[in-house]
């Protein structure tokens, strides 16, 4: 990554404002449940006293963000109640007046100016050309592209529901900071990103280890080793300081209300299943269809008694519990080990061998996907934590840009089943097919001399998303199955994005074991 850029930004504001026309074309279209989530913690919020938020159960959409969350929804409501008061009534469950709807939506929308200005800062930290005077050879507008015209952030944030890029952008703004060399910004961004959503933990080792071996740690020795007489006590103190802080004011009340266990039984709900209610297209949705094929092969060839095989599905959805039939029922424990095993060789790299704000950002990236293919109950929307900070490392890399095609195209096509309605059947076509199209050519373009970005068996296996996308759309539903097993499209679509999730998993930490020692610049 290099220094700040010096050139005119006029391209940078048009796509900008061209994907802000674009949700505001969406605000009425479908929203699902996540919507009456956010709507019923506005009135939680609002309603309640404090002592309240985290035991109040009237709604099954319980508050299960981190407080600092919470307080975000608290502020959101004082705007709220000028659109529609009733909206902030907790006994109004499933509330969604005209007005309601175009708070909410509008709330998404400006909370993602972070994101925009995020961005702008990751773009200023990228290599100004490669070689070409057009846009396509400026790896910041590529970058930009990548991430304004995100598809998967399009479709969850601003026709599914939810904050992701508000969320998104406190993090790469984070990223941006520690590439600057503002280290303590970057700590305070991510503390406050903790508490805003816990799911961004899957990456705190990533950041723990970085700011202890390239900061906390001033000087390399002359052989790249570790100098343990470099360590600096001040800088270790301040950054506990600017976390533990922010800890204090986010859980601080709850602590002194004696309520932190209700709180962290809350966010942490290991009562729900191994798999979401759609199963994200990891590790363990390959190792449940395994199990679900041995079982029936086991019945077909008399090896089981099919009235003794457990018979609980394997999406917990709120809090159900299951056994695997034929291969070792998972526990959270189980998926904490392997989670771990999977980040490990990263975070090893990483301290044994720093490689600046480059190797943080690359562990960054796999600690994201490896805990997304391996974590307990994860949701298919989190395969974005991996795919945006990858972006990055797209625009710099050829390697990483095959990587990003692929993990990029078959983790968004596992996205389509959160729109089953048919009038956003279109859309979400187009936008893919937009975003695809985009990707592909643009960082063809950016690599132009640098020759063919994915081999020909993984393009044939990127081609293959499409007849399954036409069969699970077009042709299941209007199959006598449809009712029988109205499950196989999602099962389908599951399994084969799984099998390019896992792939690229894989290319990510081939990639980093390969990756060559930097120069020993400890201000990248």
């Amino acid at each position: 990554m290099a220094a700040p850029m010096s050139e005119s930004w006029s391209w940078f504001l048009a796509l900008a404002f061209g994907v802000s026309l674009l949700k505001f074309l969406l605000i009425n279209t479908y929203h699902s449940t996540d919507f009456e989530v956010h709507r019923n913690w506005l009135a939680v919020t609002h309603s309640l006293p404090v002592s309240q938020w985290y035991f109040e159960e009237t709604s099954e959409w319980t508050l299960d963000y981190p407080p600092l969350f919470a307080w975000f929804e608290y502020g959101l409501s004082h705007i709220a109640k000028y659109f529609d008061k009733d909206m902030l009534v907790v006994q109004h469950l499933n509330y969604a007046s005209p007005a309601t709807i175009l708070f909410q939506r509008l709330s998404v929308i400006f909370a993602d100016v972070v994101f925009i200005y995020a961005v702008k800062e990751c773009c200023r930290c990228v290599k100004g050309s490669r070689g070409s005077r057009d846009l396509f050879g400026k790896p910041s507008f590529v970058l930009a592209g990548l991430l304004l015209w995100n598809f998967g952030l399009l479709i969850v944030d601003h026709i599914h529901f939810q904050y992701n890029g508000f969320l998104f952008g406190v993090l790469l703004l984070s990223v941006a900071r520690h590439f600057q060399g503002r280290h303590f910004e970057g700590a305070l961004l991510f503390a406050l990103l903790l508490n805003l959503k816990h799911i961004y933990l899957y990456i705190a080792p990533a950041y723990g280890i970085y700011l202890l071996r390239s900061y906390c740690f001033t000087k390399d020795s002359p052989d790249g080793s570790l100098n343990w007489r470099s360590f600096s006590l001040f800088r270790l103190a301040a950054l506990g300081v600017i976390v533990c802080s922010v800890f204090a004011l986010s859980f601080g009340p709850f602590i002194l209300l004696g309520q932190l266990p209700q709180v962290l039984s809350r966010l942490f709900p290991f009562k729900r299943g191994l798999c979401h209610a759609y199963w994200a297209p990891n590790f363990w949705a390959l190792y449940n269809m395994a199990d679900k094929a041995l079982s029936i092969l086991g019945v077909k060839l008399k090896l089981f008694d099919v009235n003794r095989l457990p018979k609980a599905s394997m999406t917990g959805g709120l809090v159900q519990e299951f056994q695997h039939s034929v291969l070792p029922s998972i526990s959270p424990l189980a998926t904490l080990i392997c989670t771990l095993i999977s980040i490990l060789p990263a975070v090893v790299r990483l301290w044994f061998r720093p490689s600046g704000a480059r190797g943080f950002l690359q562990c960054v990236t796999i600690c994201a996907l490896g805990s997304f293919m391996f974590g307990w109950h994860v949701h298919e929307k989190a395969v974005l934590l991996a795919i945006l900070p990858l972006s990055l490392m797209a625009v710099e890399r050829k390697e990483d840009a095959g990587i990003f095609l692929i993990l990029a195209t078959t983790g968004h096509s596992s996205l389509f089943p959160l729109l089953f309605t048919a009038p956003e059947l279109p859309i979400k076509i187009l936008l893919m097919l937009m975003f695809s199209l985009f990707s592909f050519t643009s960082l063809k373009a950016l690599f132009r001399h640098e020759g063919r970005l994915i081999s020909i068996p993984e393009a044939v296996y990127l081609i293959g998303l499409i007849p399954l996308e036409v069969f699970c759309e077009f042709v299941y539903p209007w199959t006598t199955w449809q009712q029988s097993f109205p499950f196989i499209p999602l099962l389908a679509t599951s399994v084969y994005c799984a099998l390019g999730v896992s792939y690229s998993f894989i290319k990510l930490n081939l990639s980093l074991l390969r990756t060559e020692k930097p120069g020993k610049d400890k201000s990248q």
